[in-house]
């Protein structure tokens, strides 16, 4: 009992609900990352432990992370200070319905969507619980390895003011750094980083489908674009989109353009025309003295 209660003293708990990647990627996280960083209380933030309706799953997230699988969402709750949500979006609501049914006064209730808001806690102040939106941009591919990124990923939060500081503070410590936005915002936020993550998946396969008509193999394309997509993604990350911006576009080679709308079926024209409109701004601002009108006409057509 004694130890228990010093552990309680330096710990603060965390359960999650749901054990897909999102839920397995935080355990594991808290696991491994977290566990010499203190929280601004002074405290440690150590996982009490895992629920999900898919028992395995659970009981494998919890095992992999060293923490206990819970037989209800009671149970994790009586266990924990803090509560992550991360089922899918559209079960947020629900899960929060049950959650609420219980004795929540104190706790932190945080999901991990990145499109939905704290605000789906609905009548959360009468329960005397803090509600928040807390959610990695970062696309989480794997339960278990994922985690690895988090170190270096940004964080979005939003929620109750209470305590935003304070998860703030440490998610700033623990991560690549994290940023308060208003829950207003929390849709165009997401679409943000869709057009940096998913949206990317279609420009790739674009150029993948091109070189196939070229006579390349899908297999060869890959492998082909790679080194090209990885050198020109690092360099933006690193430098801005002006210093790596490079190509027809930016050298206002009015040509080039036209040799490659004259090759394009409509659909790929529309996603070039689009997209070099848009960085022909980036040009405009890396090269002030260039004058790009005409080539503006030309994407205009």
């Amino acid at each position: 009992m004694e130890e228990n209660n010093i552990r309680n003293n330096v710990y603060k708990k965390a359960g999650i609900i749901g054990a897909g990647k999102a839920g397995c990627s935080l355990g594991m996280f808290i696991k491994n990352k977290c566990g010499d960083v203190e929280l601004p209380d002074k405290k440690m933030l150590g996982l009490s432990g895992y629920y999900s309706l898919h028992k395995t799953s659970a009981e494998e997230a919890a095992e992999r992370t060293g923490s206990i699988c819970y037989a209800s969402i009671e149970e994790l709750l009586m266990a924990s200070d803090v509560c992550v949500i991360t089922v899918p979006d559209g079960q947020i609501g629900s899960v929060w319905n049950e959650v609420r049914k219980y004795d929540i006064k104190g706790k932190l209730i945080i999901h991990m969507s990145g499109s939905v808001s704290a605000a789906v806690f609905e009548g959360i102040e009468e329960t005397g619980a803090y509600g928040y939106s807390l959610h990695p941009m970062y696309a989480i591919s794997s339960k278990y390895e994922s985690y690895q990124g988090f170190s270096n990923a940004f964080f979005t939060l939003e929620g109750n003011e209470k305590y935003k500081v304070y998860i703030k503070t440490f998610a700033d410590e623990v991560a690549g750094g994290c940023v308060c936005i208003d829950g207003s915002n929390k849709a165009l936020y997401h679409g943000a980083s869709v057009f940096a993550s998913n949206l990317v998946v279609g420009l790739f396969e674009t150029a993948s489908e091109l070189l196939v008509k070229c006579g390349f193999n899908k297999e060869q394309a890959v492998k082909a674009l790679g080194p090209l997509f990885t050198g020109n993604a690092l360099k933006i990350a690193e430098l801005g989109t002006e210093a790596a911006l490079t190509g027809p576009v930016e050298r206002n080679d009015i040509a080039t353009v036209e040799k490659h709308l004259a090759v394009l079926d409509d659909d790929e024209k529309q996603i070039y025309t689009s997209l070099s409109e848009k960085i022909l701004r980036v040009a405009e601002r890396k090269n002030p003295d260039r004058d790009y009108s005409e080539l503006e006409k030309l994407l205009k057509k």
